[in-house]
């Protein structure tokens, strides 16, 4: 967009009151002027979320009918596929190219003969219209339009929007004009901007408090009993749950694994959603699917839901974008409450995700007969997460001082056992993905099956020692890189270790290890935002990632 800015003040400002752009993650072709985004053919221009998977043969096709390709791209078919199908009529155009595409879209399309019109229309990718006083937007998420409006309409696959400034008529995939809800967004522009922090990661990292009183405590006012009472009324008949999920979401299921096999007794499986929709699903009856996604809109989380529906496995969601296509199609949703999360690196909404499945343990427990006394315990534990992040979070220049230690490092290993061991996975993906520092997550147990190899003097390993069951076993692992030299930072409860076991310690407070695993993120993440920003890296908007993956 600074590209755009700079060449549109060399150039000045074209007239005109509709326009089409978007910053798209590059899937076919490099990154690219010629690839960029708007691609116009003849009397069609068109931009695209998404992919065209048969957009070799639709390309050879059209090249045979003589049109010439400027780029490397899927999406330049649509614009040439549309245009050689446009006899006057828009509509019959657009729906006509449709037939010829497999894949997924969201297309924002112009026609030169009727330039203040909009056209848009989506399948699997996510699509909104955002509905203002006279002038309407197609955005791909909510918080693109909150600086102008908080009302929209949610569309569904083929149906298409035909928008000017007066207003916007909706078609289905019969092109027959229908009516829509308007959706009311209840996050303020506010909360779409960064407040005086330097980076929306920071912000997002300071609004966790708030975020998790939002997705807890109203969860925990009627009892442990009523935990997601209305979104699932009966949890007695779940006997095992796919946790299915990408990323983050799927480092916060491994941490939900854990605490509702320990406390509820319920087996669980954590899957990776794009591995998930092409194993052999051996569902029995009393399975569930747990799918989890922050906006969600992601592709290969949608794909896993719609699987297990075809084979009759309820469905469970836990998304933070309400009205989102895994929100719609899931059998329960169980929201989180972060608000916008901007930031490409999750911070807010990986917390929420944890606390939303530490409530699901305490539910799926209580259904089960586990000690009230017990389960009440925990729940007081959890109520109390907002003030221990608050208390982590006034303790960042600790952390920021160590992020200067390392941020020239090139390589690093996170080591942990149980749930510490997701936790690392969680800390590495952070790291890498801001800072650029290479980074892997081990289960502290398998470094002597190889990968203790690598380490030589001075290499940093980062250990996390929270767990109580497992602390002397993964301080043991500490010694081993220690002793090959390893600069080892430790992530422990205060009181546990000495101060010679690490060269660098962090210290979260000793509070009952239900909630251990949002303590403990809390350090890390902060150290992954300083490292990023002491090595001059693009916070917010790291190289050749997206927000939402929305493509396969």
């Amino acid at each position: 967009m600074a590209d755009l800015e700079k060449r549109l003040e060399e150039t000045g400002v074209p007239d005109g009151h509709c326009g089409i752009g978007h910053t798209r993650w590059a899937t076919h072709g490099a990154p690219s002027d010629t690839n960029s985004h708007p691609h116009r053919s003849g009397r069609v221009t068109v931009v695209h979320n998404g992919i065209i998977e048969n957009y070799s043969e639709l390309r050879a096709e059209l090249e045979a009918q003589g049109r010439v390709f400027l780029s490397d791209t899927d999406t330049e078919c649509v614009s040439h596929m549309i245009d050689s199908l446009y006899k006057g009529d828009p509509i019959d155009a657009i729906y006509s190219a449709l037939e010829q595409f497999r894949g997924s879209y969201a297309l924002g399309i112009l026609f030169d003969d009727r330039p203040d019109t909009l056209y848009a229309v989506r399948r699997d990718s996510p699509l909104i219209v955002g509905l203002g006083e006279g002038e309407n937007y197609i955005a791909s998420d909510i918080p693109a339009i909150l600086s102008r409006t908080t009302k929209y309409y949610l569309l569904e696959t083929n149906e298409l929007a035909v928008l000017d400034a007066n207003g916007v008529q909706i078609y289905d995939s019969y092109r027959r004009p229908i009516e829509k809800e308007v959706f009311v967004a209840n996050w303020d522009v506010s909360a779409a901007e960064k407040g005086g922090y330097d980076h929306f990661m920071l912000k997002e990292i300071h609004e966790q408090p708030d975020a998790l009183r939002r997705t807890i405590q109203p969860r925990l006012a009627g009892g442990i009993e009523e935990i997601f009472r209305k979104e699932m009324p009966n949890v007695s008949d779940i006997k095992r749950i796919y946790i299915v999920a990408c990323g983050s979401a799927m480092h916060a299921g491994m941490v939900g694994k854990h605490a509702i096999e320990k406390l509820a007794g319920v087996p669980v499986q954590v899957e990776v959603a794009s591995e998930f929709r092409y194993q052999t699903l051996l569902f029995q009856k009393g399975d569930a699917v747990l799918l989890i996604s922050q906006s969600g809109e992601t592709a290969d989380t949608l794909a896993a839901l719609r699987i297990a529906k075809s084979c009759g496995v309820p469905t469970i969601a836990i998304v933070n974008v309400v009205g989102s296509s895994i929100a719609r199609e899931a059998d329960m949703v169980l929201y989180t409450w972060a608000g916008p999360e901007i930031a490409v690196a999750t911070t807010k909404a990986y917390t929420c995700q944890v606390a939303v499945l530490l409530m699901l343990a305490l539910r799926l427990a209580a259904a089960r007969g586990i000690s009230h006394a017990e389960l009440e315990r925990l729940a007081a534990a959890l109520d109390s997460v907002p003030e221990v992040v608050e208390g982590l979070i006034a303790r960042a220049d600790e952390f920021k001082a160590l992020a200067e230690n390392y941020k020239d490092c090139s390589d690093l290993f996170f080591i942990g056992r149980g749930y510490d061991c997701a936790l690392c996975w969680e800390a590495s993906i952070k790291l890498k993905e801001v800072s650029y520092i290479h980074s892997e997550a081990y289960a502290a147990g398998e470094l002597k099956h190889g990968t203790i190899s690598l380490i030589t003097d001075g290499y940093p390993v980062v250990g996390i020692a929270t767990s109580d069951a497992h602390y002397e076993k993964t301080i043991s692992n500490v010694e081993e890189v220690r002793a090959r030299g390893a600069r080892v930072m430790l992530i422990c409860t205060e009181g546990t270790a000495s101060k010679n076991v690490a060269h660098d310690l962090i210290e979260i407070p000793k509070v009952d290890e239900f909630i251990r695993p949002i303590a403990a993120i809390l350090p890390l993440q902060i150290f992954a935002y300083h490292a990023a920003c002491a090595r001059g890296c693009d916070v917010d908007k790291p190289k050749n990632l997206a927000k939402s993956v929305t493509v396969e």
